[in-house]
């Protein structure tokens, strides 16, 4: 017997054969979701199958049902491997920058734009923000290399008129990392902004009402009405990013490395695939990956966690 508060004890076969009218009833709802279900299913799960292989000596020609099992001999390997500290550090480098300086920008730039009042301005503002997520990655590189190349680079000859001298900003590794982020920021800030923007439709104007009353000005509404009342979502927001971060890009790293720079520019995502497609090395590149995959999920673990400790409301 399953108990069900409110509404006295209810038998699980009572609740199945109550699901199907149930889910009768809402046949459309259902089939909406089908196709977002299936491609979880198709894309995500079915292909976690082929994990094993980090644990074998995976060779194409024998198959998984075949190949030699070795345990966890090539996550000794990468653990052991100089290039481990090499990708550990670039990987957490990007993914801090990203989510001190990217994370924080949506939220600042959902804050300004609804102080405006003309609508009009505030929908051409917020559309010519969010096109740039809607360029290929290819583009932004192109675009980057247009503006930063040595030769006539236009912030290059800035650079340069302002200081003498002219930086090497796609070579020089200590550019790099700043490089990935402002793109990031340039890209993907006003895509990100749309979920606050909502967010901050939903607060009661009548609490800015009061707090004129009061003689609160601007940014003590901003303070103690807009944010807390966005805050769940901020929080939610976060722990889906830091899911995220070791997530760098594999392509956008992949267009702005070069030989010149791959100190600071070769990632867990790069790494993967030079071992994997260039090398043929699947089973290492499997383990590599795997890895990363562990690691962001116990970093979404203890994020949820340490929320739901400090009173917030978290994933789950």
């Amino acid at each position: 017997m399953a108990k069900i508060k409110g509404a006295g004890t209810v038998s699980v076969k009572e609740r199945q054969e109550s699901f199907l009218p149930y889910m009768l009833r809402h046949k459309w709802m259902y089939l909406l979701m089908l196709p977002g279900v299936l491609y979880f299913i198709i894309f995500k799960y079915v292909p976690m199958a082929g994990l094993v292989i980090s644990f074998q000596n995976y060779s194409p020609y024998l198959g998984i049902a075949k190949s030699q099992w070795v345990g966890v001999e090539h996550f000794r390997t990468f653990f052991m491997n100089p290039d481990f500290r090499m990708l550990f550090v670039n990987t957490f480098s990007i993914a801090i920058l990203n989510l001190v300086f990217f994370f924080p920008m949506p939220i600042i730039l959902a804050l300004l734009l609804n102080e405006l009042k003309n609508k009009a301005v505030k929908k051409s503002i917020q559309t010519m923000i969010y096109i740039p997520h809607f360029i290929s990655m290819v583009i932004v590189a192109s675009l980057t290399f247009t503006l930063l190349n040595t030769e006539n680079g236009a912030i290059t000859q800035i650079a340069f008129a302002l200081t003498g001298h002219k930086p090497e900003f796609l070579s020089d590794p200590k550019y790099f990392r700043f490089i990935i982020v402002i793109q990031n920021i340039w890209k993907e800030t006003g895509w990100g902004m749309i979920i606050f923007l909502a967010a901050l439709a939903g607060v009661d104007t009548q609490l800015y009402e009061a707090a004129q009353m009061d003689g609160a000005g601007k940014l003590k509404q901003m303070w103690h009405i807009t944010l807390p009342a966005i805050k769940s979502t901020i929080i939610i927001m976060l722990i889906l990013k830091v899911g995220t971060l070791l997530n760098t890009g594999f392509e956008q790293i992949f267009l702005m490395k070069n030989s010149l720079n791959s100190s600071v520019a070769e990632v867990f995502d790069t790494y993967v695939y030079t071992l994997g497609i260039s090398q043929g090395a699947f089973s290492y590149s499997t383990a590599v990956g795997l890895f990363k995959s562990v690691v962001a999920t116990v970093m979404v673990l203890s994020t949820n966690w340490i929320c739901k400790k400090c009173g917030e409301t978290g994933l789950y």
